[in-house]
């Protein structure tokens, strides 16, 4: 009996050459599928679950497949049980990891695959299998990325007791209010990514238990990777060994430290934005700025917030100074924050490169919005002495409106170009430094 022990992971692709998506190549013997089933001590279900899961395979899958058991150092009979299933299927094959963790397992084991598209399951397989096919067909087809089993669609026929549909809604919950996920179930698992991907993603991932496929999941997804949804039937396993409270703190944990690292710009996501050059929103029209509705409704997010927010600091100001000074001062707070949010949802700027430079155009623009509305104040003093309040703040969301305007144009052309407008640039300044040159060279001559 052989049980595969892994050596070493191989070396890990650039993350910046993911081919265009396209169907996946089939080969008559290479397998298409690599279905993994990660275990601790599952003696009494793992044989059962796996011919199950072989016959379902043979039967309905047309393409070769492979089931690799991943044994996370199982203390009962769980590795002689693999290494005698990986004897008597030719389709199976097992693998021995000396260290806990489904993470762990799923990465190593994914790693050393050459199958073009990887999945794994739970061993009580309490997904109906019948999801299978659907859930890989999008990533062999090259219409998605990665695939998942929902238990929350509406389609979903879902048998489990009230603690763990609360827990999985709550959990999903936090996920969409901390992390913005806009996926359904993070937790079912019954999951599938291409091989190509997952060569390009993993390495970003850091957890190596019950968070991983959580993890990866924010990450591709904030990646702008397609993330295919197939509603699944599925029934509870009562003798689940998973301990829900240390799984929901350790979740909790990831969720914090994903988090602070989106929001620091930590991740190198823009490796993987766009990955692929097929999206048809990268293809330009004549006329139509790349970008502009999307910029155009982040930007008026954002600066119903910031107006928001400079109104309440301007009112909070004006009770102990002047009309001029509280509105400097209201409108500089709020345009810190507002060169900041732009930078990161308008024009979708990561990392901490030009933070500063940024900051400085941004108070230049500042400047320009001060002047419009200290001009304002200004002209209605003049105009009526002694305004009432009501007056000054309706003046000031007028010249506010107009500074709005100017502002965007100055971010979109000056603070944040395009990389198509700083290139046309960059050229701009060649052929002017070639011409003069050659005005230099003729002059000489």
């Amino acid at each position: 009996m052989r049980t595969h022990t892994p050596l070493e992971a191989p070396p890990e692709t650039p993350l910046q050459t993911l081919p265009a998506r396209a169907h996946v190549t089939v080969g008559r013997s290479q397998p298409v599928l690599d279905v993994v089933v990660p275990v601790y001590n599952e003696e009494a279900d793992l044989e059962r679950c796996v011919r199950r899961l072989h016959d379902h395979l043979a039967r309905t899958f047309p393409y070769a497949f492979r089931i690799t058991i991943a044994d996370n150092a199982s203390t009962d009979r769980t590795p002689e049980i693999s290494a005698y299933l990986d004897d008597a299927i030719d389709e199976v094959i097992a693998v021995r990891l000396e260290q806990k963790g489904r993470g762990r397992a799923l990465r190593t084991v994914w790693s050393m695959s050459q199958a073009p598209v990887l999945a794994y399951m739970d061993v009580d397989l309490s997904t109906d299998l019948n999801a299978l096919l659907p859930l890989v067909a999008p990533l062999i087809s090259g219409h998605s990325d990665l695939a998942i089993g929902s238990r929350l669609a509406r389609s979903s026929r879902v048998v489990r007791g009230p603690k763990r549909e609360f827990i999985s809604r709550a959990y999903n919950l936090i996920l969409r209010g901390s992390l913005a996920a806009r996926f359904s179930d993070a937790q079912c698992g019954f999951k599938a990514i291409r091989k190509d991907v997952a060569e390009r993603l993993l390495p970003l991932v850091e957890d190596t238990g019950w968070f991983f496929d959580t993890e990866m999941l924010v990450l591709a997804e904030r990646a702008g990777l397609r993330i295919h949804e197939v509603p699944v039937d599925w029934v509870d396993d009562p003798n689940s060994t998973v301990h829900i409270v240390k799984t929901a703190t350790e979740d909790l944990k990831g969720v914090w430290r994903v988090g602070r690292a989106l929001a620091t710009g930590a991740l190198p996501l823009d490796r993987l934005r766009r990955p692929f050059g097929d999206d048809p929103r990268d293809r330009g029209l004549s006329g139509v700025p790349g970008g502009l509705a999307r910029q155009l409704v982040g930007f008026c997010v954002v600066g119903a917030l910031s107006t928001l927010v400079y109104l309440l600091l301007y009112s909070l100001f004006r009770l102990g100074t002047g009309p001029q000074i509280a509105n400097a001062l209201a409108l500089l707070l709020s345009a810190l924050g507002n060169t900041a949010a732009n930078r990161r949802l308008t024009f979708g700027v990561r990392g901490r490169d030009r933070a500063m430079r940024h900051q400085a155009q941004g108070l230049v623009v500042f400047g320009i919005g001060l002047a419009l509305t200290s001009g304002s104040l200004a002209a209605l003093d003049a105009a009526s002495g002694t305004p009432a309040h009501s007056t000054e703040l309706a003046v000031l969301i007028a010249a506010n409106l107009a500074a709005t305007v100017l502002r965007f144009l100055l971010f979109r052309a000056w603070v944040f170009p395009s990389e198509s407008q700083q290139n046309g640039t960059a050229t701009d300044l060649a052929l002017s430094d070639l011409n003069l040159t050659d005005h230099d060279s003729r002059n000489t001559r």
